[in-house]
């Protein structure tokens, strides 16, 4: 299904946050997600579904100072 993940499209097989993670090489970072403009817990993510057309953004922590 086609999302939007940090404002590009993509093409995803995965039906629920948690694997789409993993599909997008986010699985083993530390991220914080964002569905459709609302914080998704990192608890919360296997049981969150996807449909076409969402917008997902996947955040980092930066370092510096």
């Amino acid at each position: 299904m086609k999302i939007e993940v940090n404002g590009a499209p993509r093409d995803v097989t995965a039906t629920h946050l948690g694997t789409a993670l993993i599909e997008l090489g986010w699985a083993e970072g530390r991220v914080a997600t964002a569905l459709n403009g609302s914080f998704v817990p990192q608890a919360a993510r296997d049981d969150t579904p996807l449909s076409p057309g969402d917008r997902l953004e996947v955040l980092t922590a930066m370092q510096g100072g």
